[in-house]
């Protein structure tokens, strides 16, 4: 009989961008929407996703993480993946969550915040533009 194979799933938002983490035994492969983390571009972004990995050490050493993103822009779904990763890594090994809030809360916590809803008539200026008014 064939031993389960223990997967563990995590999710991470961040504006707009929601990213979904699969983490399962192997060889420490890293891919985000089936490409490879050293080929993330812009370079920022890769290392924004990177700090939390750096921080694991060799706990990732033994595990593939998969990670899914949809929605946002660039540096949101960056933010959103490392959010996951985070997680999952949590997760898998418990000694890690101090070292996480220790460096940055950012790396487990999703940020709250969100845009405004536009309100009706000047809808497309924005939620708060009102006309210009003239003092005479």
């Amino acid at each position: 009989m064939a031993k389960k194979q223990k997967i563990i799933n995590a999710v991470g938002k961040r504006k707009r961008a929601v990213a979904i983490a699969t983490l399962r035994k192997g060889g420490g492969e890293i891919k985000i929407n089936s490409k490879p983390l050293n080929l993330i571009e812009p370079r920022y972004a890769r290392m924004r996703i990177e700090e939390g990995i750096v921080l694991a050490g060799d706990a990732i050493k033994d595990v593939d993480i998969d990670v899914n993103v949809k929605g946002g822009g660039i540096f949101g779904q960056a933010d959103a993946a490392r959010i996951a990763i985070c997680n999952a890594l949590v997760k898998f090994d418990g000694k890690l969550k101090d070292i996480f809030m220790n460096y940055d809360r950012s790396l487990l916590v999703s940020d709250p915040r969100r845009t405004e809803p536009h309100k009706p008539s000047r809808s497309s200026a924005g939620p708060r533009r009102k006309k210009q008014q003239s003092k005479r």
